[in-house]
């Protein structure tokens, strides 16, 4: 059974309001999805034995910082190679700060190109707590995931 990781860092709720319509939609495509905090996880226990499908959906804040929560997992990222692994990234922010809105969607992807993982999807970015219009575009977002997962 096809495999996938949703980790996401959370302090209102939006990310983990965004991280659960992506997991219901893992679900409904009968996918083995599990929904992790990403303080919680080491990058080097990512292997294709756990994970064929990795979304991350980190929060950005203030000036296109990445959540402090996210820290290690952003640096200890760099160590590790993932190249049989599909990802994507989806995050909330806040549109308030113009050219910095969700700038830590842009800085995941980056960092999981730089660990020979394929994007399967690219970025989605949600201004503060997801929509219904965002839940469509989320739920487009992991079928693509899942579609080029089969390529």
């Amino acid at each position: 059974m096809l495999k996938a990781r949703v980790m996401f860092a959370t302090i209102t709720g939006n990310n983990e309001a965004v991280a659960n319509i992506i997991v219901k939609a893992f679900e409904k495509a009968a996918v083995d999805v599990t929904r992790e905090q990403i303080e919680l996880i080491d990058p080097h226990t990512i292997t294709k034995a756990n994970t064929d499908i990795l979304v991350l959906v980190p929060y950005t804040f203030d000036l296109g910082s990445i959540p402090d929560e996210a820290l290690d997992f952003y640096d200890d990222l760099a160590e590790v190679q993932l190249p049989e692994i599909v990802y994507g990234v989806a995050g909330s922010g806040d549109d308030y700060y113009g050219k910095d809105y969700c700038t830590a969607v842009d800085t995941f992807e980056a960092r999981l190109a730089e660990t020979g993982a394929k994007q399967g999807s690219p970025g989605v970015k949600v201004n503060l707590y997801p929509d219904q219009t965002d839940a469509e575009h989320l739920q487009a977002f992991v079928k693509r995931l899942l579609a080029n997962f089969e390529k």
